[in-house]
């Protein structure tokens, strides 16, 4: 795959919580110029991506319940209303880890389905499951409750939890897991195109990452 393919699979991401006003506009240009799929930041940027890609085809996308995932479903469903309403073409939700290990797919399931009954069937919805932090069984079950719940894309991780990032392994088992008509993000840690290409190769179709530009250039 040519670096410039692999822009149009690229969100381009800034989620630390100091990224100001500037950091943002800059991201939303490079996007602009390079092709990115979209570009994803914290709720509070959301509407500023939004009106700087008005007239781009990359997407504003937003996070939701992030990074901790651990937020009643109510307060995300009401994260993820305000979102579109600011903008957001495409949300990047956590679930609750706590949930699914108390109560299984069950509870991944129901905040799912919150969430996409707040946003509307328009909106993109990736749910981000943390592969990192889980066995291949849970990982499985996450995927498998997030699509009953109304996901489109099911995501390997935040970037933020301490037990890593995506993994080749997680990208493949996640992708047996939904089949071809569901897509699957893989994010954290993906810091190169060698990177980005093993995550492809695996599955993923769509990228998440801070480097994006330093992939894409070659720099």
């Amino acid at each position: 795959m040519e670096r410039r393919q692999l822009a149009a699979l690229i969100d381009h991401t800034l989620l630390t919580p100091e990224a100001t006003a500037a950091q943002v506009e800059q991201l939303c240009a490079e996007a602009a110029l390079h092709g990115f799929a979209s570009v994803c930041v914290s709720p509070t940027r959301v509407s500023l991506v939004a009106e700087r890609l008005a007239d781009h085809p990359a997407l504003a996308c937003c996070v939701i319940g992030f990074p901790s995932g651990a937020h009643l479903p109510a307060v995300k469903a009401a994260e993820a209303e305000r979102a579109v309403e600011n903008g957001a073409e495409e949300l990047d939700m956590v679930i609750d880890l706590g949930g699914l290990l108390d109560r299984g797919g069950e509870a991944v399931e129901a905040e799912v389905a919150a969430v996409r009954a707040a946003a509307g069937d328009a909106v993109g919805l990736k749910v981000i499951v943390e592969s990192a932090a889980l066995d291949d069984t849970r990982i499985v079950a996450a995927c498998e409750a997030a699509v009953a719940g109304g996901a489109d894309m099911v995501k390997t991780s935040t970037g933020f939890h301490p037990a890593g990032g995506a993994s080749t392994a997680a990208v493949a088992l996640m992708r047996a897991t939904v089949g071809p008509d569901v897509g699957v993000k893989a994010s954290g840690g993906i810091r190169s195109y060698e990177d980005a290409l093993a995550v492809v190769e695996a599955g993923a179709s769509r990228l998440g990452m801070s480097a994006g530009v330093a992939v894409v250039t070659g720099a």
